[in-house]
Formats: C-alpha cells, structure tokens, sequence
C-alpha cells in the first residue's frame, strides 16, 4: 500500500474551538493514523499518515477546522525515510502541549 506523511502546522484562532478533538475525529473517519497538539505559540501541530488520497482529504479539512475556529494558514511538510512517522500509533491520538 503507498503511504504519504504529512507535517502540519495550522495558525488562527485554532485553540480552545475543539480542533485537536475534531481532526481527530476526522483522522479516524479517514482511517488515517498519527497525532495532534497544541503548541505554545497558539498554532495546531499535526502529524498525518495513511494512503494520499485520505491524508490529503485531512490537510483540506484542515485548512476549514470545526465550527468556531478560524485558519489562517496550514504550514505543510512531506516526512519522508525513517523519521517521527515511524513512532506514530495505531490511529490518531491527541497529545500533549510542546
């Protein structure tokens, strides 16, 4: 199966609107593994992977984010050979602030 990893750092009102709960939810529907997490700057980290097609489907999701929030820009990344996507769980987890 090809598989791509995506880097994303999503800026705007994207804390405290339930986004990390919400991408995860759509991570999930996607069947796309990896994680999410807030970051001290008030951007949104995500880590995303899974067949193209589904992790592309999450990257539009994210440039929308649930209702409330307001994306400003989606920072994207291509994460290639064996790096952070190799520790990534089995589905789509929230984790801790950095």
């Amino acid at each position: 199966m090809n598989t791509v990893t995506r880097h994303l750092v999503i800026r705007g009102l994207v804390q405290g609107v339930g986004y990390r709960w919400s991408m995860v939810q759509a991570a999930k529907h996607l069947g796309v593994r990896g994680w999410v997490r807030n970051r001290r700057d008030g951007s949104v980290e995500a880590l995303a992977a899974g067949e193209p097609g589904a992790v592309e489907d999450l990257v539009r999701w994210a440039r929308r984010g649930p209702d409330g929030a307001r994306v400003d820009a989606v920072d994207l990344g291509d994460v290639v050979g064996a790096t952070a996507a190799d520790d990534l769980p089995a589905g789509f987890e929230q984790r801790e602030t950095v």
